[in-house]
């Protein structure tokens, strides 16, 4: 099987392999037929197994489907330059009656991104992910980028933003892939950031509100409020206010928060039960960097739940997505205690990939 070698799919199923003289072909609405060379004729049905089979998904990111001089369909590999006439979906095929689907979970703690959102085509929808220019944030925008979607980088430093952007054009030049400013520690900026969005007159289909900071020393930002909180909470929250009409006009569209673990591990009311607002955005003396963290995470939990509630009648959906056991990131950069801890933890932690995967099967 060597067209299947050249394009990168190595034939693993023995009972589907062809007879000298046979080779399968695609039609172009997905149907798998086979032909045969010696006796120059052609079948729906495979030699062997008697199955027909059809194409199942999209094409991987990367490819596209065009037409010789001769009317003959051929495959384009733009990540790796090249071109075959086999069709790289011929690796994904499934029977013409399938059976019942297994019960297994399809998804683990290994699964990448990029398996994910595997034939899946973002064509068309306009995604927003905040934070982008490095970590998960980055592979979330790159895989998205590279499934089709026009993704915007929202980040603060523009510098690093437009790097990002060129790492990811630098693996597929066709990706539809921009960089705008946001400064979630700036309310000006933020409420900037989605007049410039609504200027565009483009619909919002996925909004990940994925920045934060972490263990941070005590600061306020030029709004008065205790930085950890503004950034990893209310500015988002302000964002997907400012933003909420374009979703909802973008329907079906979704919100997707990254929060933590972290939530579990602190609270937000007195000893009354009620909300302590002191708490939130806390004074210099009663400040704790990880308590500040986790506090901004449970709001993230509590935002994102009642954003769901109200807004999901309206066909925007909100779901909180903890990332899972992961350090492997520039997230704890604030303080070298914590960058020490985190090193120490690397080889037992996920790679990007594994919980951009978690953002993007919210």
């Amino acid at each position: 099987m060597a067209a299947l070698r050249y394009a990168g799919l190595d034939d693993t199923d023995s009972e589907d392999e062809l007879p000298p003289g046979w080779e399968q072909r695609t039609t172009k609405d997905g149907w798998v037929y086979y032909a045969n060379h010696t006796e120059e004729k052609t079948q729906w049905e495979h030699p062997k197994t008697g199955k027909r089979k059809r194409i199942a998904g999209d094409l991987p990111y990367g490819w596209e489907q065009e037409t010789d001089e001769n009317g003959q369909m051929f495959f384009v590999d733009h990540i790796n330059k090249r071109t075959t006439y086999l069709d790289p979906r011929l690796a994904f095929t499934v029977d013409d009656n399938p059976t019942k689907p297994t019960t297994r979970q399809r998804y683990d703690s290994s699964t990448t991104a990029m398996e994910i959102l595997q034939g899946r085509d973002f064509s068309g929808k306009v995604v927003v992910v905040t934070g982008a220019n490095s970590g998960i944030g980055f592979e979330t925008a790159k895989t998205f980028a590279l499934h089709g979607a026009h993704v915007i980088l929202a980040c603060r430093n523009m510098t690093r933003a437009n790097e990002a952007v060129s790492r990811i054009l630098g693996e597929w030049h066709k990706a539809k892939v921009e960089a705008m400013t946001l400064d979630l520690a700036l309310l000006h900026s933020v409420q900037h950031f989605a007049q410039a969005f609504k200027a565009k007159n483009v619909s919002l289909h996925v909004l990940v509100c994925n920045a934060a900071v972490f263990a941070l020393p005590w600061s306020l930002t030029k709004d008065g409020l205790e930085t950890t909180f503004q950034v990893n909470h209310l500015g988002h929250f302000y964002l997907v206010q400012l933003l909420q009409d374009v979703l909802c006009r973008s329907a079906p569209a979704r919100v997707v928060v990254v929060s933590s673990e972290s939530h579990r591990f602190t609270d937000i009311n007195d000893s009354s039960g009620k909300l302590d607002f002191s708490r939130l955005s806390p004074s210099k003396n009663d400040y704790w960097a990880m308590l500040a963290y986790n506090r901004s995470k449970l709001c993230n939990i509590l935002f994102s739940s009642e954003l769901h509630r109200r807004l999901s009648p309206r066909g925007v959906t909100s779901n909180a997505v903890h990332p899972g056991n992961m350090m492997y990131s520039s997230l704890h950069r604030g303080w070298w205690v914590y960058t020490l801890l985190f090193t120490l933890a690397r080889p037992f932690t996920k790679s990007m990939a594994n919980p951009c995967a978690e953002c993007l099967h919210r």
